[in-house]
């Protein structure tokens, strides 16, 4: 990939590949999803870099992000989990991650959970042109909606900032700037 790449993720190897190969790339599976939204509420007041160096570490300790073990769980796992000096301890973020669980489970019963977020763009990522990264929203209307959709189905830590980046990192949008590489790309895999 080119240097023009988006300036966020600087040139650390494990961002940059982060970057050119993941971000932004349309996830359709609910799973996957899933995982990235919870990450994605551990990353709340920390760095990108910090979870993306500790999701191994995250994805061992939370039986590889699947929903139903993690929907299971309770105040033994949330003791263990808040000793593994592998992954971000904070209790409510953990606690949060299995109410979310089985808010995945709930919204599951009914449907596909890629298909209820998949349903906010009408199963299309939106396609932005932004020319800078100093353009690109912290939020946006999508965002507040999907945010409010979320904690209605009773998923928490999934403020209008934390469903904006999820929405980015899995592709629902495309806000790579123009000028980097993986911008058409993304764009192509619409």
């Amino acid at each position: 990939m080119s240097t023009d790449r988006c300036r966020w993720c600087g040139t650390d190897p494990l961002y940059v590949e982060y970057h050119d190969t993941e971000w932004g790339v349309p996830e359709r599976d609910g799973r996957a999803l899933w995982e990235k939204l919870i990450l994605d509420g551990f990353q709340a007041g920390l760095s990108w870099i910090t979870i993306l160096r500790k999701r191994p570490a995250f994805r061992e300790a939370f039986a590889g992000f699947d929903p139903h073990v993690v929907a299971r769980w309770g105040e033994p796992e949330i003791l263990r989990l808040l000793a593994d000096p592998g992954i971000v301890r904070h209790r409510g973020k953990i606690e949060a991650t299995i109410r979310n669980a089985r808010a995945y489970e709930t919204i599951e019963e009914s449907g596909d959970f890629a298909d209820f977020l998949w349903r906010h763009v009408d199963g299309t990522p939106v396609q932005n042109a932004w020319r800078s990264d100093d353009h690109v929203p912290a939020e946006t209307d999508l965002s507040r909606r999907v945010s409010k959709e979320l904690k209605a189905a009773g998923f928490t830590f999934v403020g209008p900032t934390i469903v904006y980046a999820f929405m980015q990192a899995t592709g629902l949008v495309n806000d790579h700037v123009v000028t980097c590489p993986a911008h058409a790309r993304c764009a192509a895999m619409a």
